[in-house]
């Protein structure tokens, strides 16, 4: 979540008109995150949240993600609801970007998720994709291996120099690495592709929803597992690796899904790819995110020291020890 367009109180106020959610209260807008510009807004009735889809969001996508948190809420998990206005509409405009407004969800995000969170995570994320299973939607992964190649492709060598010297080769030869042995061949489903802790919320050790599902595609199964594992189980601070977050995490997910002999041999292929496909989104928004943007821009050198983790054989042997 982040800000990028300004909503003045005018149009605001225009716009829950014409929903029946009550009167407009407050508004703040969101920090935290990159991707589209989002508002917490309160009325008199409830509490929501207001998100203007920019750039990267594809318009024509939408349906889609309001279809798939439909089919989710309804198989029982903890996402919101889009709110449909007064007519049945969900998709606004708002500033002249497409936008709407979503149930509001109580519970704090986390930056350092615990055992207990990691294991009740790895629960809700088997529970997700076992209601996704047979689940008719669709999409095509605008993040996958094929978009990382574009994604390097369009920064200048001289810009990812800048951010680190090794950076730029880490990157190729990873590409290259991936080219090889990404496999292709395994199950794929809906996936949320994008569950960092701050995409939980929580509340009384609880979690109470799993939000931001605007990189949902399909893809490999495992490999949101990968991109999961990869977002959890490292210290913000320090980037050491956390055993006890990664085994709750995994061995909770595997006693509702359990990861077979193909998926365990690919594994250390896909924490890799997770690992490098947040290397290059941060690296892309480190060079071209506006000075003036009301976001946090997040350290491309983060994801580049995962990737390192995972390149070791020894690490991934002790990561692989939660099958016993």
């Amino acid at each position: 979540m982040a800000v990028y367009t300004i909503v003045d109180t005018q149009e605001l106020d225009a716009l829950l008109k014409r929903y029946d959610i009550g009167e407009l209260t407050s508004c703040k807008g969101i920090a935290e995150g990159v991707e589209n510009s989002n508002y917490f807004i309160e009325t008199n009735h409830n509490k929501y949240i207001l998100t203007l889809f920019e750039n990267r969001v594809n318009k024509d996508d939408l349906p889609f993600f309001f279809d798939l948190l439909d089919h989710l809420k309804k198989s029982g998990c903890p996402v919101p609801r889009f709110i449909a206005d007064k007519e049945g509409i969900i998709l606004q405009n708002v500033a002249n970007k497409p936008a709407c407004i979503i149930e509001f969800l109580s519970g704090v995000s986390i930056a350092k998720p615990t055992v207990d969170i990691a294991k009740s995570m790895g629960s809700i994320l088997a529970d997700m994709h076992i209601a996704l299973k047979n689940y008719q939607g669709s999409r095509t992964n605008n993040m996958a291996l094929s978009d990382w190649h574009h994604m390097a492709d369009s920064c200048k060598e001289k810009d990812i120099q800048q951010i680190d010297s090794r950076l730029y080769k880490s990157i190729y030869d990873e590409l290259s690495y991936l080219d090889k042995h990404w496999p292709h061949q395994l199950p794929q489903s809906v996936i949320h592709g994008d569950l960092f802790p701050d995409n939980i919320l929580l509340r009384d050790s609880a979690i109470t929803g799993v939000i931001d599902f605007y990189f949902a595609a399909t893809d490999i199964r495992d490999y949101d597992i990968a991109v999961t594992h990869a977002a959890w189980c490292f210290n913000s601070k320090d980037q050491m690796f956390d055993a006890a977050i990664s085994d709750a995490l995994l061995k909770t997910y595997d006693a509702k899904l359990p990861l077979n002999d193909e998926s365990i041999k690919h594994f250390s292929t896909l924490l890799r790819g997770a690992a490098l496909r947040f290397t290059l989104s941060r690296t892309v928004d480190w060079i071209n995110t506006p000075a003036d943007a009301l976001v946090t821009k997040k350290n491309p050198l983060t994801f580049l020291q995962i990737l390192e983790f995972y390149q070791d054989d020894t690490n991934i042997n002790h990561i692989l020890n939660f099958k016993g």
